[in-house]
C-alpha cells in the first residue's frame, strides 16, 4: 500500500477515486508543524534560525500519520501546488524522516484522473526554493508581528497586533477613508442639446467644447449666458467618423480577478467565493458519479492555459457556435510581471460539464462561481466582438457638441459573456440604432437638458476593490487576500457599512503609530519589493536569511526609540467612586479591547475588575442569584443538595461547599424530542449522542480517525445557501433545519 499525503480533508474522496487501489489517501487538513505562538521562535543572532514545533492541535493527526505511514511501502506528498503546500510537503517530510531529496512529491494544478495519474509518473523532490520562500515569509511575519504589537499594545491599548501584509493593507483602508473626509465638492452642470434629424430621429447632443477648447459648465451663472448665446443658433453637422471597433475578451481567472467579480457580478463576500472556490476545486457530490472536481487550482496570479485546455475550449465553441467563434491563433494572455506562473488560471475541469448539466446538484453559490468561472473561460478563448460605431462633432455658434454610438456587429466573445456586462455606468456609449448623419447636415433644436451635479469623493473600499488594489500595488499573494482582509476586521481595525469597509478609531491610531516609528515596514513600495525579493528567492537566486537580514539591519533599534520614548495614544485611566471588592481602593475605568471595564489600581498586587455598565457609569450587574435549596440530600456528606446554574447548564451542588465539593449533573428532561442524526459529514459513518459535563453533543463513530462533532443532530444533505452541513434545532415553535455556519441565515421548518 502507498501513502499518499494531502492537505484538505474535502478532496480525500475525488483524490482517491482517481488513484485506484493499492493507495491510501491521508489529509494533514493543513499545516502540521509551524512557529510556537508565545515565543519568538527566530534565532536572530543564528541567521534567523525558526524553531518549528508540532501545533497543538495537529499532534493526534501527526501521531495518525506517522503510524498509517510505518504501514506504508512507499509515501508520497501530493499537497497543495504552491509554496505554502510545497512547505507542508517538507515539514511532512522532516516528521516523517524523509530525506529531502526522495523522489516522494507529486502536484496536480486539478482533481482529475489525468492529472492525477501523470503526476503519480512524475514525482520529484521537495523544492527547496519554494519551501525556503515560503520560510522567509513566515520568519519576516513573525519578525514584524512579535515586535511590533508590543509598541502597539503600551501606546495604544493593550491585545492589539500588526502584521507586515496586514498592516500595510489598513494604511490603504485608513488614507482612502481620510481622502472621503478632506473631499471638497466641485459643482458642475453636464449639458446637452435635444436634436432632431431630417429623418426626424431625436438626437441628444453633448456639449463638449466652448471656442475648439474642452469647456464644462462650473455653475449657474455660466449655464444661463451659455443658454442665452445658444438661444436660436443654427446646429450643422461639422464631422463624422464611421468606423468598425474591436472589443477584446477578458482573460481568464486569477484569484483577485475572480473575488472581484464574484462580488462585483453575484454580490458574493470574500469569504463565500473562496469557500464555493475551495469546494469546486477539491469536488462536490453529482449524482451517479461520487465526488467530482470541477475547476483547476484557485490560489494562482497567472493566466497561462494549458494546450490541452486551449485544444479542448477551441473543439467546443466550433462545435457549439461555429468556426467564426475561434480566433485564428489561440488567445494568450501575459501575466503580470511579478506573477509567480506556478499553475494555470482558474477555469472548469472539462467543458463538455457545463453549469446547467450539474445546477441540480449544486447549490446556489456554488452554481453561480462555477457558471462564472465557465462563462469567463470560454469567453477568454473566443474572437473579438465588434461593432460599428460612430463619432460625430456637431457645431452650434463657437460652442461643440459630440454625439458618439455603436451597435453589435459580431457578438464574438458577448455571445457568452454579455450577461456580466455592468450596464449601470455613466457616460457609456449608446448602443441603439445610430442616426444616420452626413456632414452640412442642419439639425432642428428640440429642447436644452441640463443639471446640477458635484462631483464625487472617491468610493471607499468594497472587500473587491481592496483586493484589487492590494494585488495591483504587489501587496501580498493570492493565498492571503481573504485571510488579510478578513483578519483587519477581527482584529476590530475595520468595520462595514453596507458593502463598503471603513476603519475604525482604533484603525486609525494603530496606523498613524505604525507610520510615525516604522515608515518603512508600512510603506506600500517597500511591502511589494518584499514580494519580489521572495520570487527571487523561488527563483533560487537569492538565499533567504539574507533577504531577512537586510530587513532586520537597523529594526531592533528602532522597536527601541519607539518603546522608549513617553508618547501614548492611550486614554487615561478615569477615577471613579467605585470600591474594590477586594482591597477597597476607589477602583479606576479602563479601555479595552473589548470595552470600558473596572480596574483596581493596585494592579498587580489587585487582580480584581468588574465589567462596566455604559449606561449607568456602575458596575454591570453579575451577581449570580442565589442557589434554591432542594429536597435531594448529598450522597457523600447529607446536606442539602442546592440547585445553581453553570456554563453547561443547570446542576445540583452541595451546601455545603467548600468542605464538600459533590455535584450531580441534571439530565435533560425524558419528553424532550430526540432526533436521529443524518450520519458525518466528513466520513459517512454514523453520529452518535454522547452526554458529558451537564451537555450533550453529537459526535462521529469513527472517532479517533475522524473527529468530527456538532452540539445537534445533523439533518440530511448540505445547505442550498452555503454549502455547510445542516442541524435540527428545536424552538419554541416547532423543530426546524438550520445551517451550521454562524454567518449563514438558512433557516426552515422542518418536516
Amino acid at each position: 500500500m502507498k501513502l499518499v499525503v494531502i492537505e484538505g480533508i474535502g478532496k480525500k474522496e475525488t483524490v482517491e477515486k482517481y488513484l485506484g487501489t493499492g493507495y491510501k489517501v491521508f489529509a494533514t487538513k493543513g499545516h502540521v508543524r509551524d512557529l510556537p505562538a508565545k515565543t519568538l521562535a527566530v534565532n536572530v543572532k543564528k541567521d534567523f534560525e525558526p524553531k518549528y514545533v508540532i501545533m497543538d492541535d495537529k499532534k493526534d493527526v501527526v501521531e495518525q500519520l506517522k503510524s498509517a505511514a510505518s504501514k506504508a511501502e512507499e509515501v508520497l506528498l501530493a499537497t497543495d501546488p504552491d509554496r505554502e503546500g510545497e512547505a507542508i510537503s517538507w515539514h511532512v517530510a522532516h516528521i516523517l524522516g524523509i530525506p529531502e531529496d526522495s523522489p516522494v512529491r507529486i502536484e496536480f494544478n486539478e482533481i482529475s484522473k489525468k492529472a492525477v495519474q501523470n503526476a503519480l509518473k512524475n514525482p520529484r523532490a521537495i523544492n527547496v526554493n519554494l519551501v525556503d520562500a515560503q520560510q522567509a515569509r513566515r520568519v519576516l511575519d513573525r519578525l514584524v508581528g512579535y515586535k511590533l504589537s508590543p509598541v502597539l499594545c503600551k501606546k495604544i491599548q493593550n491585545k492589539l497586533s500588526a502584521g507586515r501584509v496586514q498592516s500595510v493593507t489598513l494604511r490603504l483602508v485608513v488614507e482612502r477613508e481620510r481622502e472621503i473626509l478632506n473631499f471638497k465638492p466641485e459643482e458642475y452642470w453636464p449639458f446637452f442639446s435635444i436634436l432632431r434629424n431630417h429623418g426626424d430621429m431625436k438626437i441628444k447632443a453633448a456639449l463638449s467644447t466652448k471656442n475648439k477648447q474642452k469647456f464644462k459648465i462650473p455653475n449657474e451663472q455660466v449655464l444661463k449666458s451659455v443658454i442665452a448665446d445658444l438661444d436660436g443658433a443654427e446646429y450643422e453637422v461639422a464631422n463624422v467618423k464611421k468606423s468598425v471597433t474591436k472589443s477584446k475578451p477578458p482573460a481568464p481567472f486569477i484569484t483577485s480577478s475572480m473575488q472581484q467579480d464574484a462580488m462585483n457580478k453575484l454580490g458574493m463576500s470574500l469569504k463565500q467565493t473562496s469557500s464555493a472556490a475551495q469546494a469546486l476545486y477539491e469536488g462536490v457530490d453529482l449524482p451517479g458519479e461520487g465526488k467530482v472536481a470541477l475547476i483547476t487550482y484557485i490560489r494562482t496570479d497567472s493566466t497561462r492555459v494549458s494546450e490541452d485546455a486551449m485544444r479542448e475550449a477551441r473543439d467546443f465553441i466550433t462545435e457549439k457556435y461555429g468556426k467564426e467563434y475561434i480566433p485564428a491563433k489561440p488567445n494568450v494572455y501575459a501575466s503580470k510581471k511579478n506573477a509567480q506562473d506556478a499553475h494555470e488560471a482558474i477555469r472548469p475541469i472539462s467543458l463538455a460539464r457545463t453549469p446547467e448539466s450539474i445546477k441540480n446538484a449544486l447549490n446556489k453559490y456554488h452554481y453561480k462561481l462555477y457558471k462564472l468561472i465557465y462563462d469567463r473561460f470560454m469567453a477568454s478563448q473566443m474572437s473579438e466582438a465588434t461593432y460599428n460605431s460612430l463619432s460625430v462633432d456637431i457645431a452650434a455658434k463657437n460652442y461643440g457638441f459630440k454625439v458618439t454610438g455603436k451597435s453589435p456587429l459580431f457578438a464574438g466573445y458577448t455571445a457568452v459573456y454579455n450577461v456580466y456586462v455592468d450596464e449601470t455606468k455613466e457616460d457609456e456609449e449608446e448602443t441603439a440604432k445610430l442616426p444616420d448623419l452626413n456632414v452640412g447636415e442642419k439639425l432642428t433644436f428640440c429642447e436644452y437638458k441640463y443639471e446640477q451635479k458635484f462631483t464625487k469623493p472617491p468610493a471607499r473600499f468594497t472587500e473587491a476593490s481592496l483586493v484589487k488594489t492590494m494585488e495591483e500595488k504587489g501587496i501580498g499573494r493570492p493565498a492571503t487576500y481573504t485571510p488579510t482582509v478578513t483578519l483587519l476586521a477581527a482584529r476590530n481595525y475595520t468595520e462595514k457599512e453596507g458593502k463598503y469597509i471603513k476603519p475604525t478609531a482604533l484603525g486609525m491610531d494603530v496606523t498613524d503609530m505604525l507610520i510615525k516609528y516604522f515608515p518603512d515596514v508600512m510603506d506600500v513600495k517597500f511591502t511589494a519589493s518584499m514580494e519580489q525579493r521572495l520570487d527571487e528567492i523561488e527563483d533560487g537566486g537569492v538565499i533567504w536569511q539574507r533577504v531577512v537580514g537586510d530587513f532586520y539591519n537597523g529594526f531592533e533599534e528602532k522597536i527601541s526609540q519607539a518603546l522608549g520614548d513617553s508618547f501614548s495614544l492611550k486614554a487615561p485611566d478615569q477615577k471613579s467612586d467605585v470600591p474594590c471588592p477586594t482591597c477597597g481602593t476607589l477602583m479606576v475605568v479602563k479601555s479595552g479591547r473589548f470595552g470600558k471595564f473596572f480596574a483596581c489600581p493596585n494592579y498587580p498586587k489587585c487582580r480584581t475588575t468588574l465589567p462596566y455598565d455604559e449606561e449607568t457609569g456602575k458596575p454591570a450587574q453579575t451577581t449570580a442569584p442565589k442557589a434554591e435549596e432542594t429536597e435531594e440530600k448529598c450522597a457523600k456528606c447529607g446536606r442539602p443538595m442546592v440547585l445553581k446554574q453553570g456554563k453547561y447548564g443547570p446542576f445540583l451542588a452541595c451546601s455545603g461547599y467548600p468542605a464538600c465539593k459533590n455535584i450531580v449533573n441534571i439530565e435533560k428532561k425524558q419528553d424532550e424530542p430526540q432526533v436521529e442524526s443524518a450520519p458525518c459529514p466528513e466520513c459517512g459513518k454514523p453520529m452518535k449522542r454522547i452526554s458529558a459535563r451537564g451537555s450533550v453533543f453529537y459526535g462521529c463513530t469513527g472517532y479517533p480517525d475522524c473527529r468530527f462533532t456538532a452540539n445537534a443532530p445533523l439533518a440530511q444533505g448540505k445547505c442550498p445557501e452555503c454549502g455547510s452541513h445542516l442541524l435540527v434545532r428545536n424552538y419554541k415553535d416547532g423543530t426546524y433545519t438550520v445551517c451550521a455556519s454562524k454567518t449563514c441565515k438558512y433557516k426552515v421548518k422542518a418536516e
